[in-house]
């Protein structure tokens, strides 16, 4: 339990000034015993100091926030060299989720009052026109980041950014699910869902569209996005049953996004290429994957390697490749045998700043380690597999692939093994941490000195989930275990969402945890059956130019009628030189007759229409007499 309930009441930006960090034993010389106490000093001055440093970095009462609008998150105070002062749709909702677990177990009334402020805001920034797009086909959901007053950034940058929307969805299914639990649950479903739909319509929609990875400096497919957006969408899915609505498009969708997951693995070299489909002149080893894992851990999945869950012999080949890519490229490093923690960075390619260690970095290659050693305790053993035994060879020469429990000493040997490493990126940080607790973006690669944003929130966020994990405090999961069968084969099945601005507005008061109220006990939906719904995939071969886009309008309400500011776009996620094709799916009213045309939208909105006459079709009549989702496709060529 942290020192969380003192802080917010003090509402202060007063901090410790003096850390208790190891003495003059260099790292490379520590055993795992001085690690542990060095580890657990620094924790025990830190902790308080992150709580503190976080909460100053949310509006509006946050003492480094003047003139942030409520439930703004901002990336930094820091306005100049760099400036990050913004709100990133991505920060905000990792810190978000993270500050959720954290009120699931040690209420607060100030803390709930942050989360409510952020959800309000959120409600307001999805409809916020952006250079991303708007709101009614979704597009501006992507946008990155956002002035905070709650208003557009209209600069250069790399846009969109599809992880923003699932990871927002992902903190605010949290707290409906936290609300539910204490029965609030039309709270949930009236302030709550409208905001979480949105995100997940965009999820459900975009999913198989390119954009710019986790940096925001390559466009491609990011294994990071795949997998939060996988996880929003089976996580958003359980939560529309618990409150008696669905999510069609989750259920149909996330078995598709978890079978595109599966693409990123390099089986020759045993790790996660991080960015596929651009992002060439990079090995792919990155930060990118090792947050993919700790952000989709779910104890009850075990060590599923198909959710990339941090035990399975995956994740863990993963994480030593990751970690081995930076022993040689810092200067700080030099001197440190393999098995023994480093700084690590995002990528080693990496020249922002020079290319650095970052401090999220360390917390986040511990935090994997930690979530694997809770799951091997719960379940009482461990697996080595071909796999993983390089990386278990790294920390005991002496272990053989095989299956470990509990009753035997390697078992025993293992999990000291492991926790003696983990310890060791924290005290990587720790080493390299301020008198005054500060934790700034990144740390100079040979000096060890701090460097780029200062008091990054996301980097107190990353060492809050870190030393929760490290402490046995895991948030409860998210369905991975429903959600972890791959389908028979691959398809890039992509729904086209309706989305409605959510009006912002104030939660009622008094929600406060209520031990008395009984959580319904909801079987996740298994099937998306509905007689009056049938997904239509438009298919339409269009030759277009760099710039242009597909879309398709019709006699329908699905289709905008015949209003092409509401016409449905296409995804390009297939389109070849050779087959040019543009598709989308469209869940439409069943044993209606439709008319329909495809429209091509020039790069400054000039919209051309195909030519007469109209395209005609009737939906299906009656859902799938398996349960399964009834479908049809129609298609054509431009004329």
């Amino acid at each position: 339990m942290h020192a969380l309930s003192s802080l917010v009441v003090l509402g202060t930006c007063a901090v410790q000034t003096a850390l208790g960090r190891p003495g003059a034993i260099p790292r490379s010389q520590r055993g795992g015993a001085i690690t542990k106490r060095a580890v657990d000093s620094y924790i025990e001055t830190e902790t308080p100091i992150a709580w503190e440093k976080l909460l100053c970095n949310i509006g509006p009462d946050g003492c480094a926030t003047s003139g942030v609008a409520a439930g703004a998150v901002i990336a930094s105070p820091s306005k100049s060299d760099p400036d990050y002062w913004y709100t990133w749709t991505r920060d905000a909702g990792l810190v978000l989720t993270g500050i959720v677990d954290s009120l699931a177990h040690n209420y607060s009334a100030s803390l709930q009052t942050n989360i409510q402020n952020y959800i309000i805001a959120q409600a307001k920034l999805q409809g916020v026109g952006n250079p991303s797009g708007g709101l009614s086909d979704g597009a501006g959901l992507g946008e990155p980041k956002f002035m905070v007053d709650l208003t557009e950034f209209t600069g250069d940058w790399g846009r969109p950014q599809r992880d923003g929307p699932p990871l927002r969805a992902i903190a605010l299914i949290r707290y409906a699910k936290w609300l539910v639990a204490n029965g609030y649950k039309d709270t949930a479903k009236e302030i709550v869902w409208p905001v979480v739909k949105n995100d997940l319509a965009y999820a459900a929609q975009y999913w198989n569209e390119t954009g710019f990875d986790l940096w925001e400096e390559v466009p491609g497919s990011s294994f990071f996005t795949i997998a939060s957006t996988h996880r929003a969408l089976v996580e958003g899915a359980a939560l529309a049953a618990q409150l008696d609505t669905e999510c069609r498009a989750c259920i149909t969708v996330a078995p598709q996004v978890l079978c595109f997951l599966q693409t990123f693995w390099n089986p020759s070299g045993g790790y996660v290429v991080s960015n596929i489909n651009g992002g060439e002149g990079r090995s792919g080893k990155d930060l990118n994957s090792i947050l993919a894992s700790i952000h989709t851990f779910d104890a009850a999945a075990g060590c599923d390697s198909v959710t990339f869950q941090p035990c399975s012999d995956k994740a863990l080949a993963n994480h030593k490749a990751y970690v081995d890519s930076f022993r040689e490229i810092y200067g700080i490093n030099s001197g440190i045998a393999k098995g023994k923690a480093v700084a690590v960075g995002r990528y080693s390619e990496d020249v922002y700043y020079n290319g650095n260690p970052w401090y999220l970095a360390n917390f986040g290659a511990a935090e994997q380690l930690y979530d694997a050693i809770y799951v091997w305790k719960e379940q009482g053993s461990i697996e080595v597999t071909d796999l993983s035994l390089p990386f278990f060879q790294d920390l005991l020469q002496d272990i053989s692939a095989g299956t470990y429990d509990s009753s035997s000493s390697k078992y025993q040997e293992i999990l000291d093994a492991v926790s003696a490493y983990a310890d060791g990126f924290i005290d990587v940080a720790a080493q390299y941490t301020p008198s005054d607790g500060s934790l700034a973006e990144q740390f100079e690669r040979d000096s060890g000195n701090p460097i780029s944003a200062v008091d990054l929130t996301w980097s107190y966020a990353a060492y809050l989930s870190a030393t929760d994990r490290r402490a046995g405090i895991v948030p409860a999961g998210w369905s991975a275990e429903n959600g972890k069968t791959l389908p028979d084969s691959c398809e890039a099945l992509q729904v086209a969402g309706t989305y409605t601005q959510a009006s912002p507005t104030a939660f009622p008061p008094n929600q406060t945890p209520n031990p008395s109220a009984e959580t319904p006990d909801t079987p996740f939906p298994s099937t998306c059956a509905d007689a009056n719904e049938v997904y239509v995939t438009f298919k339409g071969k269009v030759t277009t130019q760099w710039g242009e886009s597909v879309k398709v309008i019709g006699s329908t309400p699905e289709l905008g009628s015949w209003d092409v500011k509401k016409a449905v776009p296409l995804s390009a996620s297939a389109y070849t030189e050779s087959n040019p094709l543009w598709k989308i799916t469209v869940p439409m009213k069943a044993g209606q007759a439709v008319q329909y045309k495809f429209v091509r939208v020039n790069g400054d909105g000039k919209v051309q229409w195909e030519s007469d006459p109209n395209r005609t079709f009737e939906v299906s009549a009656s859902g799938a007499a398996d349960g399964g989702c009834s479908s049809q496709t129609v298609e054509g060529t431009w004329r």
